[in-house]
């Protein structure tokens, strides 16, 4: 399969900054292909950066788990397995439980009505049904949760692990055959945890939180076992 053209604009923002997202969106929108090989030469000539920026970006792709690279076959875009998902999300629920926990214990009032905030705008996303959209408005509410966790530990445990499961996350919100149901269960549950929050009940958000972690992740092991020609036909 050809790689695709990934328009990398001349901005103020670093080149090696550019490419990484336009690549890591690829990835995760499906543009390129699991199991696709990346060539450094062809990355080079679509982006116009040199073969050593590029090479920076497929390591940083690497860590993020969104690249494998293959011994005599070099770079290509990691498959995705339930196993994987599973292990993701499950560490997601202990982590970001903990960071609730924690933003009760620590957070004063001007960061749960930032919370709060960030909740009514991911309401608002998903209203549009955007989901793009959803997808960084909900990065947004979590990051405030983390801030207001003040742990730098917990935090940089939860932004590597939340590089890995971009992926999943974006396949949950776009996928054809994603239960219609969902968004609503979604924006419930953040709810009940910012009320938890609000009420200082530190037990009940970090139980509320890992309930929502898991309610992704039923949703993502779900569609990860939906035949593609179902999905095909959805499209």
């Amino acid at each position: 399969m050809a790689l695709i053209p990934l328009d990398i604009q001349r901005t103020a923002a670093p080149l090696r900054q550019q490419v990484l997202e336009r690549v890591r969106a690829a990835i995760i929108g499906g543009q390129l292909a699991p199991g696709q090989r990346l060539i450094e030469r062809e990355l080079t000539e679509m982006t116009g950066v040199s073969r050593t920026v590029v090479r920076e970006v497929l390591r940083q792709l690497e860590s993020e788990g969104l690249v494998a690279i293959i011994p005599h076959k070099g770079p290509v875009v990691r498959e995705l397995s339930a196993g994987e998902a599973r292990d993701l999300y499950t560490i997601r629920g202990a982590l970001e439980g903990i960071a609730a926990r924690l933003f009760v214990e620590h957070a004063a009032a001007p960061a749960v009505k930032e919370l709060a905030a960030a909740l009514d705008v991911v309401v608002d996303a998903y209203r549009d049904g955007d989901a793009e959209k959803i997808l960084n408005t909900k990065n947004a509410f979590y990051e405030v949760l983390f801030t207001g966790a003040a742990s730098d530990v917990l935090s940089d445990m939860l932004a590597t692990l939340h590089a890995r499961i971009w992926r999943w996350r974006a396949l949950g919100l776009s996928h054809p055959a994603r239960s219609a149901r969902r968004p609503g269960e979604s924006i419930k549950g953040l709810k009940a945890i910012v009320a938890a929050i609000k009420r200082k009940d530190a037990a009940a958000a970090e139980q509320l939180t890992r309930a929502e972690a898991a309610h992704a992740a039923a949703e993502v092991l779900r569609l990860v076992a939906v035949p593609v020609a179902r999905t095909a036909a959805q499209t």
